[in-house]
């Protein structure tokens, strides 16, 4: 490494311990301790974004002893794999610390799965033997850093979308509960919500003791506090404050007012629908897949007519995005104005640039508005067949 190579990776190493002990690394030794894991994201000076994976654990032994941290850093957000890593690594870590490293050696050297494939890896453990262990990637990219099951048992579906609403027009926003897993899993889940669209703004999902005062920024940002902080955020106004306490008094400590009436109403009155589908023991794919695809049809349904205002595209000159006529386009008068607050966001500027560079993408979520759009089509010409058949009957 290079000097300046070296002083980056200094910077980032005490950053990646701020982040696996929030609350400082003065900690008095413990007898008892469940481990917990979170996740976290560190920042580049060019904007890029890394993913910090922490499981935090008692080692076994006798007497009281310091908790230890084994955290995973990668530009992947992969959430269950490496949940899945940090089992075995405690599995073998109450027999031995020496136990850890071969595990290690072999994950390393085995290929990282691509979105839908599995890698198997050997790893032997006394007594055990020689076990095999699966590492499978899910399909959907954009989840699979994400397990929405901790956002649904903190909120109600009504205050989930009280939630989006206020991320959507990039609001600032505080989510506080007692557990670090609690903070991270929430604030990944809020974020998922979102697709296509991408938070631009800033972002950590466990905000270090050190590091408080960034609640005091004047620009939007999502943020975990711990709930013993909440004296020093509690005076900030123009934002939302959100209580994720099980059996908290009142889940929103703070709000502007609006946070019902900025989406749709009968928009707002289908993802409750949509929501309200999914089942108390179903799976974490199945929630994922039931609560993603409510969400993507909201946008759908409000923006997924972009494409046909941009306008000028040839080759490889880009195309010019026609504000004006695409708020005019909206499909009900009602989405008009919460459209017309939508395109003045970040996260909708960045995704309609890249589209102007790109007219002819295609991914999920534009195979999901050309299913829309034949389905409307269908609708209408549906529509426009029954006065004749009527008049036939007659």
């Amino acid at each position: 490494m290079g000097r300046s190579q070296r002083e980056e990776e200094e910077k980032s190493l005490k950053a990646i311990l701020l982040f696996c002990f929030p609350e400082g690394v003065n900690w008095a030794p413990l007898t008892e301790y469940p481990s917990e894991t979170f996740s976290f994201v560190l920042t580049e000076v060019d904007g890029s974004r890394r993913n910090g994976y922490c499981r935090r654990l008692l080692p076994h032994g006798k007497g009281a002893r310091a908790p230890e941290a084994y955290c995973i850093i990668s530009r992947v957000a992969c959430f269950g794999l490496f949940s899945k890593i940090f089992d075995e690594v405690e599995k073998r870590r109450q027999i031995s610390m020496a136990m850890i490293y071969p595990f290690m050696q072999s994950l390393r050297e085995a290929p990282f799965p691509a979105p839908g494939n599995t890698v198997k890896i050997k790893s032997f453990i006394p007594e055990s033997g020689t076990e095999i262990i699966s590492l499978t990637r899910p399909l959907d990219s954009w989840l699979e850093h994400v397990d929405f099951r901790t956002l649904f048992r903190c909120l109600t579906n009504e205050e989930v979308l009280k939630v989006f609403a206020s991320t959507v027009l990039e609001r600032r926003i505080i989510f506080m509960a007692e557990e670090l897993s609690t903070l991270s899993q929430v604030l990944h889940a809020v974020v998922a919500l979102l697709y296509p669209f991408t938070w631009q703004h800033t972002f950590i999902s466990i905000v270090p003791s050190v590091l408080i005062d960034v609640v005091m920024a004047p620009t939007p940002y999502l943020l975990g506090v711990q709930r013993n902080k909440l004296d020093d955020v509690i005076d900030q106004s123009d934002m939302l404050i959100v209580d994720l306490t099980e059996g908290a008094e009142n889940t929103f400590i703070t709000c502007i007012g609006d946070e019902s009436t900025i989406l749709p109403e009968k928009l707002q009155e289908e993802l409750l629908q949509a929501l309200c589908c999914r089942r108390d023991n179903s799976t974490s794919e199945e929630l994922n897949k039931v609560v993603s695809e409510a969400f993507l049809s909201f946008f759908v349904k409000t923006v997924g007519h972009f494409s046909s205002h941009v306008k000028g595209s040839s080759g490889s000159k880009p195309g010019v995005f026609q504000k004006k006529s695409f708020c005019k386009a909206s499909e009900h008068k009602a989405s008009q104005h919460f459209v017309k607050r939508f395109i003045q966001t970040q996260m909708f500027d960045i995704f309609i640039q890249e589209v102007e560079r790109r007219p002819t993408q295609e991914g999920f979520f534009h195979k999901k508005i050309a299913e829309y759009q034949e389905s409307k089509k269908k609708e209408k010409a549906k529509r426009g067949q029954l006065p004749k058949t009527h008049h036939q009957a007659v």
